[in-house]
């Protein structure tokens, strides 16, 4: 395992970080099954994916800030007892047959906030835990826990406790959370409070312009979030198409579609896992524009053929690419950030990712109702070669 020679912290840290993932995935498939066994308004059912990811929107730049002001290691732990709280409810009120639509997006809404912090609190958890030349490591670990439990089994597992009993994912999803906590609570007393530096400077807001001056005027990083927004862009674009793709072009039936995420979710994995020796093997400017190429080469195979094969083999490789992205980006962030600015740096490249996501699927909407399926599959490809192409040569430069 890759946190075997990464120390007792980061084992623990790996461990709370996967739990909390697995969590959240289990959450995510079962709050839209709850919803829909509430009520058949296809609107109301919606707001519930709406509620738990309109917090990223409204707070993600403002996390970062709060997350710079405290130990962020008892920020965790807090956030994470504040989920268990809110699942508590719902669960008590589903026992009781009490629960309306308005508590789920209640409980969505108050998660996505906590989730918000919590991830935001995590990136600037790592550095003190492990030696800088291991940060590479030790983030594909991180990234695999959190694909694995988001992506792979979370949903899966939610669908299936739901089915056993409508309140045993969200009592499951409250107790990995709970043990979450307790693992975050129990890390080495290394990260230092902030509340009082932060006292006689002002409020949330102008610490959170400190932190993106500071960011824009860092050219590297500024490149990295705005290439990173580009790339959660071009992916969502085609993504939010694909249930679509499957069944009308692939001529797969209902099951496919899942099969082909279960399979992309895979790449992603192994991107993670194979990320530390890409970066060594061509350095962090060749893996970013490597990732960006291999998704526009992923995306073109993707657009051009009706084959099940074809398109399993390129959504391995544009979720690898993706995994390899998310560790070299969170490292090179790591490593080039203070620490006083980490949680406001990370806080802003996460929401810009967050932000791009849905205009990126709006954008693939349009572009299918106009041109077709494979619009907005293959939009992606000229656009990611040219940022290909910028990444390289801007980020060789300053090297």
């Amino acid at each position: 395992m890759v946190s075997a020679s990464l120390g007792p912290a980061y084992r623990r840290l790996w461990l709370a970080t996967a739990l909390s993932n697995l969590g959240d995935g289990i959450r995510m498939a079962a709050l839209p099954l709850l919803a829909a066994a509430i009520t058949s308004d296809p609107v109301a059912v919606a707001g519930v994916a709406i509620a738990g990811q309109s917090p990223w929107l409204l707070f993600g730049l403002f996390a970062g800030a709060i997350v710079d002001r405290f130990d962020q290691r008892r920020l965790a732990a807090a956030v994470d007892v504040v989920r268990v709280s809110m699942l508590a409810v719902l669960v008590v009120s589903v026992s009781l047959h009490v629960a309306g639509i308005a508590l789920l997006y209640v409980v969505a809404f108050v998660c996505g906030v906590g989730e918000t912090l919590r991830d935001t609190a995590t990136a600037t958890l790592l550095p003190p835990l492990v030696k800088d030349a291991d940060l590479d490591r030790a983030n594909g670990g991180l990234v695999n826990a959190e694909v694995a439990g988001n992506e792979l089994v979370g949903p899966p597992i939610g669908g299936y406790l739901f089915g056993v009993a409508l309140v045993l994912p969200f009592a499951v999803n409250g107790g990995a959370l709970a043990l979450a906590a307790a693992l975050i609570f129990s890390l080495p007393d290394v990260f230092t409070s902030k509340a009082g530096s932060y006292s006689s400077k002002g409020q949330i807001w102008s610490d959170t312009r400190a932190g993106l001056r500071w960011l824009i005027k860092h050219p590297r990083l500024r490149m990295i979030v705005g290439l990173g927004a580009v790339f959660a862009a071009m992916d969502s674009a085609w993504f939010a198409v694909l249930v679509l793709y499957v069944p009308q072009v692939l001529g797969l039936p209902a099951w496919g579609y899942g099969v082909l995420l279960g399979i992309g979710a895979v790449g992603g994995l192994a991107g993670g896992f194979f990320a530390t020796r890409v970066t060594r093997m061509i350095g962090p400017a060749g893996a970013l524009a490597g990732c960006l190429g291999c998704a526009a080469i992923g995306q073109l195979m993707i657009g051009l053929t009706a084959s099940a094969v074809v398109v399993a083999a390129g959504l391995v490789i544009t979720s690898a690419a993706f995994g390899v992205w998310a560790v070299v980006a969170r490292t090179t962030r790591q490593r080039l950030t203070p620490a006083e600015m980490l949680g406001r740096v990370s806080s802003a490249a996460m929401t810009a990712v967050m932000s791009a996501s849905p205009l990126g699927a709006l954008l693939g909407g349009l572009l299918a109702a106009e041109w077709g399926l494979r619009a907005p599959i293959l939009v992606g490809v000229p656009v990611l070669t040219v940022a290909a192409a910028v990444c390289f040569l801007t980020m060789r430069e300053r090297g």
